[in-house]
């Protein structure tokens, strides 16, 4: 079978460094982006290879369209093509809608909608110079269904890859070249002791967070040929987190 190429963005560490070494045991060799965590970067490489793939870690910031594109004139210097992207790089920061401010605003939608619009345009152009059928796959949120405080930045940023997804699919399926969105819900990625988030587990209909490992899988499955069907979904895994009143248990 002929060697096939993963870009994971923020593969340094939580759901894309699960993403990238599931992606590695797929067959794939990998390029790892990451922005400041060279030490785990290269960690996850080591991994991969161990695994017995090839892996690049790349440096850039995926709020910068400039970086974007060295990152893309890497991994192609280095593999030749890339089969598979993963636009997984984002933050989260959560902040009160009276209290945001600018900063707050362009730094979280530089990086979680700009930083992807352009990372899936070059992804998308290699893909169509190589004639190359390739799949691209955006993390989006279960936050496009439901609310939370603190997310008037975060969430409508998740809402817009979602529409995106939708649009781009429509315009790359002239290429033959699909477009995935899979939204998360609440993964546990290592939340210390104390925080906040953890108070959430009881109220889930499960009563358990997903795995970092579950949401690989399902990216794992939406990028193989056994979905070769399915272009411009955005496919919700979050427990049931965002059901009407179920969330809650106050029926048990």
């Amino acid at each position: 079978m002929e060697n096939r190429t993963a870009l994971v963005t923020g593969a340094a560490k939580g759901i894309g460094s699960a993403i990238a070494l599931r992606l590695a045991r797929d067959g794939y060799d990998i390029v790892a982006n990451y922005h400041s965590r060279p030490q785990e970067a290269s960690q996850i490489v080591q991994e991969i290879e161990s695994i017995g793939r090839k892996a690049l870690a790349v440096q850039a910031d995926m709020a910068c369209v400039s970086q974007i594109r060295k990152m893309y004139d890497q991994a192609l210097e280095r593999f030749g093509k890339i089969d598979l992207v993963v636009n997984n790089a984002g933050i989260s920061s959560e902040v009160y809608f009276i209290d945001a401010t600018e900063e707050d605003f362009d730094r979280m939608t530089a990086i979680d909608w700009k930083g992807l619009y352009f990372s899936s345009q070059f992804a998308a152009r290699s893909m169509i110079e190589r004639g190359i059928k390739g799949v691209i796959v955006n993390i989006s949120s279960n936050q496009t269904e439901g609310c939370w405080p603190r997310a008037t930045i975060y969430a409508p940023t998740k809402a817009a890859v979602s529409k995106f997804t939708k649009n781009a699919a429509m315009e790359l399926s002239l290429y033959g070249i699909r477009m995935v969105a899979v939204a998360p819900g609440y993964t546990n990625v290592g939340w210390l002791k104390g925080d906040i988030r953890l108070e959430a587990e009881s109220r889930l209909p499960f009563r358990r967070f997903a795995s970092m490992e579950e949401v690989a899988s399902l990216v794992s499955y939406v990028a193989s040929d056994e979905a070769a069907y399915m272009t411009g979904n955005t496919v919700l895994m979050d427990g049931g987190a965002t059901l009407p009143v179920v969330a809650a248990n106050d029926f048990v």
